[in-house]
C-alpha cells in the first residue's frame, strides 16, 4: 500500500471522527440551549417526551380486563368473563388491547402526535402499545395501520397510526403493511358524533383493493390506531379486512376511552 493511500485513509478516518464529534457537540449544545420539555406539563425532561411525574399519571391498562375488548375490570371476575359491552354489541374484530386509558395526559400525547408534528413521540407510544398487545402480536402475520383519506393525509403530511405501527413493528418483529387497506371515502371527524353517527360516518369508508386481497387472505391481522372511542372506525376496518378473507383481525391502540372514572362495564 502506497504512502499516499495510507495518508488518504488516515485523513478520511480523522475527518469522520471529527464530523461525529462535531455532531455530538452540536446535539449537546442544543440540549443545553433548548432542553426537551415534557409534552404534558412543559417541564424540562431528560428522555422521551414525558417527565416522571406525568408518566406516573398515565393510567396503564393491565389485567384484569375483558378478554374481547380489553376494557379494564375493577376486580377479577374470572379469565373468560366478557364485559357487558362485548356481550351486548360484539365487534367485527376478535380482540382489542390498549396501552392506557384516554385521560388528560394520554389526550395531550395523542393530540401532540396527531396535530402538532410531535412525531418523536411515536417510538415510546409504540413501545407501550407493543407491550400491551404482546399476546396479540405473538400470533400476528402483519400490522395494518388505520388509513387516512388522501386529502387528510396530504394536509397532515403523515399518518399517526402509520408511525405507531412502524414503532410496533420494530419492537415486535411483525411485518408492517401500510398499503393493504385504503380509505376510499372521505369522512367527517368523529369527534362530537354519537355512537350511531360514528358508525354511519365510517360505513363503507374502507376497502382492500383487488390487487391487495392476496396480502390479507388467510392472515392474522393486527389493526393499529391511536385512540379507541366507540370502536366504529376499527370495526369498519375489520369488516373490510374480513371481506377480503382475513382469517383474524385484532386491534392495538395507544389509548381507549373507558366510561366512568374506573368502571369496568
Amino acid at each position: 500500500m502506497s504512502a499516499s493511500t495510507l495518508l488518504s485513509g488516515s485523513f478520511s478516518h480523522s475527518w469522520r471522527a471529527a464530523l461525529s464529534a462535531g455532531r455530538a457537540a452540536w446535539r449537546l449544545a442544543l440540549d443545553i440551549a433548548l432542553p426537551t420539555l415534557c409534552i404534558s406539563c412543559r417541564e424540562p425532561v431528560h428522555g422521551e417526551g414525558v417527565c416522571a411525574t406525568c408518566w406516573s399519571k398515565l393510567s396503564f391498562i393491565a389485567r384484569p380486563y375483558c378478554p374481547r375488548l380489553g376494557i379494564p375490570f375493577v376486580y377479577d371476575p374470572g379469565p373468560e368473563l366478557l364485559s357487558m359491552e362485548a356481550i351486548a354489541s360484539p365487534p367485527a374484530y376478535d380482540r382489542a388491547r390498549a396501552a392506557v386509558r384516554y385521560d388528560e395526559v394520554a389526550r395531550t400525547l395523542v393530540h401532540a402526535l396527531k396535530y402538532q408534528d410531535r412525531t418523536d413521540l411515536a417510538p415510546i407510544m409504540g413501545r407501550w402499545m407493543a407491550r400491551a398487545g404482546a399476546e396479540l402480536l405473538e400470533q400476528a402475520d402483519m400490522l395494518i395501520p388505520v388509513p387516512l383519506h388522501w386529502r387528510r393525509g396530504f394536509g397532515r403530511r403523515y399518518n399517526q397510526s402509520g408511525l405507531l405501527a412502524r414503532a410496533i413493528a420494530r419492537h415486535s418483529g411483525v411485518a408492517l403493511n401500510g398499503e393493504a387497506l385504503g380509505r376510499v371515502r372521505a369522512t367527517e371527524q368523529q369527534v362530537g358524533l354519537s355512537r350511531t353517527q360514528r358508525a354511519s360516518n365510517v360505513q363503507g369508508a374502507f376497502q382492500v383493493s383487488t390487487g391487495r386481497q392476496a396480502d390479507v387472505a388467510g392472515r392474522h391481522v393486527v389493526l393499529v390506531d391511536d385512540v379507541l372511542t366507540s370502536g366504529a372506525t376499527v370495526d369498519a376496518c375489520a369488516r373490510a379486512l374480513l371481506r377480503a378473507k382475513a382469517a383474524h383481525v385484532d386491534v392495538v391502540v395507544f389509548a381507549r376511552v373507558v366510561d366512568g372514572p374506573r368502571s369496568p362495564i
